[in-house]
Order: C-alpha cells, then sequence, then structure tokens
C-alpha cells in the first residue's frame, strides 16, 4: 500500500463557521460533507480555499456499505463527481448501513453492523463496488455506537484487519469513537489501535462529545475531552498520521475556540513518536485476517445468503428503531431505547435544519419538536429529511393543524410552493385520517 499523501491538521468545514475557517491560522486542509454541496454551484468560502491551495476531503454519510444492498450506482456517482469538483486525493465514508429496502427505512443516522462472517463478506463486496466506482481512493471510518450486536463473531481490530486485507481500502480512524465505544460497548481503543494495520491509515478524526446515565453521546457539540486527546497520542506513539481533523457540526464555539482545539492536536502530534511493539493480540488478528482472506479470495465473496441474513436482521434491528416493532432477541433493551429516543431527536433537529421555517410557523422549537416527535413515532423516514419535512407538514394540514388559521395558511404555502401541488382536499384529508386510524 503506498504511503498516504501528507494532510496536517484540518477542521470540518460548516457553512456556520465558513468565515471562522477561512480565518485560522496554519490551517492544513478541510473536510466537507459529501452530500452537502453541489459540484457546479460550491460555496463562495470554500472555492476561496481551493484558490489558496487548501485541500478539500468530500466526506460521504450516505452510501450505507455495511448495509445488505449493493451499493447505489447514483449515489457513487455523485461522491465521484464531488470528488473531481474538488480535485481530492481521496473520498471517505462509513463502516455502517443507513437503510433497509425491505421494508424500505431510513434510519438518518449511521448504524454499526453486526461483526459476523456474513456481515464482512456483505461489506468488503460493497466495498469492492464502490472501490471499482470511484475515481480516487476510498477510505473507511470506524464509527461511534449506543449498542453491540449479539453473537459477533470478531473484534473491532480483527474485523477491520480483515477488511483492509481483502480489500486493499484505507482506514480513517475516529479516535473519538473509540472512546464512545470503550464507554458504551467495552472495548478497549489500545487493543483496537494494536491490532489494526496502521500503514492502511488515510488520516484520523478528533471531535467531542457528552456522558449522560452512563452512555457516551458522540454529539460532535461539544469541546474535544482529554480522554480522546490521550487517545489521538495513543495512536501517534504508533505511526505518524498523514492528517489530523477536527470534527464539529453544532452549537459552534467562537473562533478562538476552535484555534484553541486545533492547537491542542498539533501540540499532541509534535509531541514525540515512541516505538511501539506489536502486540501479541494484534500480530494473531492480522495473521488470521490474512488466513481468512486467503480462503475467502479461493472461495469468492460468499452467497446471496448471507446477503439474505444480513438483510434480515438489519431490517428488525432498524424496525425496531424507527417503526416500534418488538426489539430482536439478544440485544440490550434499555440500550436500544436510548437509540430510539436519539434518532428521533436527531431527525426533528435535521429536519428543522433543512426547513427552518417550520418551527416559525408552529410557534417555536418546543411547539415544533412536539408536533414533530408525535408525528415521527408513527411514521418512519423512507425518503431523505427534505422529503421528511414535506411529509410531516402533510400530516399536519390532513389533522387540519396548526390551529391557528393564519399559521395553517402560512403552512399550506409554504407545502404547496416545496410539493408542487395542491393541498388535499378536506374530503381526502378526512378518508386519509380515518385510514390512519384503522391501520
Amino acid at each position: 500500500m503506498k504511503p498516504m499523501a501528507h494532510l496536517g491538521v484540518g477542521i470540518g468545514w460548516r457553512p456556520e463557521i465558513a468565515d471562522a475557517v477561512e480565518r485560522l491560522d496554519g490551517l492544513d486542509w478541510v473536510e466537507v460533507v459529501a452530500e452537502n454541496i453541489c459540484p457546479g454551484h460550491l460555496p463562495e468560502a470554500l472555492e476561496r480555499l481551493r484558490e489558496r491551495g487548501t485541500r478539500i476531503v468530500p466526506h460521504g454519510v450516505s452510501l450505507g456499505l455495511g448495509g445488505a444492498d449493493r451499493p447505489d450506482p447514483q449515489k457513487l456517482a455523485a461522491l465521484g463527481e464531488r470528488a473531481v469538483a474538488l480535485g481530492a486525493p481521496l473520498v471517505t465514508e462509513h463502516i455502517a448501513f443507513v437503510r433497509t429496502s425491505s421494508p424500505v427505512l431510513e434510519a438518518g443516522h449511521l448504524l454499526p453492523v453486526p461483526r459476523t462472517r456474513d456481515a464482512l463478506d456483505v461489506l468488503c463486496e460493497n466495498v469492492r463496488i464502490a472501490q471499482d466506482a470511484l475515481p480516487v481512493p476510498l477510505a473507511l471510518e470506524n464509527i461511534a455506537a449506543l449498542f453491540s450486536w449479539p453473537g459477533e463473531e470478531m473484534t473491532e481490530g480483527r474485523f477491520l484487519t480483515e477488511l483492509v486485507e481483502r480489500t486493499g481500502v484505507r482506514l480513517l480512524i475516529d479516535v473519538a469513537n473509540l472512546h464512545t465505544n470503550r464507554v458504551n460497548r467495552g472495548e478497549d481503543p489500545a487493543a483496537v489501535l494494536d491490532s489494526i494495520p496502521l500503514e492502511a491509515l488515510a488520516y484520523v478524526h478528533v471531535a467531542g462529545g457528552v456522558e449522560r446515565g452512563g452512555v457516551w453521546h458522540d454529539t460532535h457539540a461539544h469541546p474535544v475531552p482529554p480522554v480522546v486527546l490521550d487517545l489521538l497520542a495513543e495512536l501517534r506513539s504508533r505511526v505518524e498520521p498523514a492528517g489530523v481533523l477536527l470534527e464539529r457540526d453544532d452549537d459552534f464555539p467562537p473562533e478562538a475556540e476552535l484555534a484553541g482545539e486545533l492547537a491542542a492536536i498539533r501540540e499532541v502530534l509534535t509531541a514525540g513518536r515512541r516505538a511501539a511493539p506489536g502486540s501479541a493480540d494484534g500480530v494473531g488478528a492480522q495473521t488470521e485476517a490474512r488466513q481468512a482472506a486467503a480462503t475467502w479470495a479461493r472461495t469468492g465473496a460468499g452467497d446471496e445468503g448471507g446477503r439474505t441474513r444480513v438483510a434480515l436482521g438489519q431490517a428488525a434491528l432498524l424496525s425496531a428503531l424507527v417503526a416500534g416493532t418488538p426489539v430482536p432477541e439478544g440485544f440490550d433493551r434499555a440500550r436500544i431505547r436510548v437509540q430510539v429516543r436519539a434518532l428521533a431527536a436527531k431527525r426533528a433537529d435535521v429536519v428543522a435544519k433543512v426547513a427552518p421555517e417550520l418551527p416559525g410557523i408552529l410557534g417555536g422549537r418546543e411547539p415544533y419538536r412536539k408536533a414533530f416527535l408525535a408525528y415521527a413515532k408513527g411514521r418512519p423516514m423512507t425518503a431523505g429529511y427534505r422529503r421528511d419535512a414535506l411529509d410531516f407538514a402533510e400530516h399536519l394540514l390532513i389533522q387540519d393543524l396548526p390551529a391557528d388559521p393564519a399559521a395553517r395558511r402560512r403552512l399550506t404555502a409554504w407545502w404547496q410552493e416545496r410539493a408542487g401541488a395542491r393541498p388535499p382536499r378536506r374530503i381526502v384529508r378526512w378518508a386519509r385520517a380515518l385510514a390512519g386510524r384503522a391501520a
């Protein structure tokens, strides 16, 4: 595997902090959420960064390469177009699933894949499809999780190692996610770092979070805690990363605080590197992975039965998370309840971002959240957040809500302008409402 080109220290580019990012001293590169930009109409602030030579890496969140379905060719093409438009040296995505096709459900969030042979076979085939379609190398990120799958057959380290051995994909290691999984799943970050092939490291993510009730939430909305910087130092003692990036997605602090967090990252990186002998567990895991990879190469990428088993398991879990069906056997029910609440809250927050007029029409943030969470409880998301916003508005109009006639007229006009259709007539609204009650 060729050495990764040097990136340096960077920050996740977001529109809310675009001006601050331009002013940050010593910034080497930025990462942008791929789905939030249009190749032909880049934000002016992002164009200015490109013109002054700042590298930009697109970071995808919607491919769902860990899902049971093969990657969507249109999504792959869109990610590739962004890489070309930005002149990016690579693109990145996640080891996660985000949707199911039977039933059609969207999580709106990155969910963990089971560390099983079936799931690894599916992931490896999906990664190869993506690699063949993309114009630049691909790197995949380890995700943060609130829960574990029952019946897992591999450790995180072995799963990642075999993924690299079988596909040649690079890794994007998020040290904040390693900490999240230590708290939530009892995993040892040092053991993961000892067992994965760090020569495959593309770059590193650093982010903040918060602990509530014994659960660590990877919020990207809090300062980076010392424990995460300690994990960055652990990684740095083993390898010199080509790049390290600070992620912040919400509750953006003043510019000086962002600069201070970047300075803390630089301090860790320049503090020195100690020689770290490979652990016996790490060597064993990599040896087993190579043996399994050789077997897989001889026997092929697994059969469709394995993909079907992964599909059934993911569908049962996602239905429990977003559609109120029973929790599948073996899962920690308390943790699943936490995930259900987190998904609903995130869904409400993201819809408010993509349709900021809705909270204003409904009388403010709290009335909006109350109405949206009531809607979401019985109506799982089946498409993107923009479609969800339209469906939510139509749901209210069907019930002759909001109660205030002026607000209802505003909501009708908002919905009609975006849906390109007339609001349902009263008799249609009654029929839909009755059908919903009968169901």
